[in-house]
């Protein structure tokens, strides 16, 4: 089982909204995750990310990697160096 740490959409129609997710990478972008580990809000001025540094470090360590958006949002948090 590959792990993914990845975006789930949950925002309306032309008001996107993003929970951060670790999933198997089989499973479809909305479907079946295993934790939520934060969100992340585009809309807002500048862009809000919450996310639980603790354990996204805990789910890199065991495998899971995360997407290049991703990557990216963790950069922003102070998750990742």
């Amino acid at each position: 089982m590959a792990l993914k740490i990845r975006l789930r959409r949950i925002g309306a129609k032309k008001t996107p909204f993003y929970r951060i997710v670790v999933a198997d990478s089989r499973s479809p972008r909305d479907g079946k995750f295993l934790e939520e580990i934060g969100y992340y809000n585009p809309l807002t001025d500048p862009a809000e990310i919450k996310v639980n540094n603790e354990r996204a470090l805990h789910w890199i360590k065991n495998g899971a990697k995360p997407s290049d958006t991703v990557r990216a949002l963790l950069k922003k948090s102070g998750a990742i160096g």
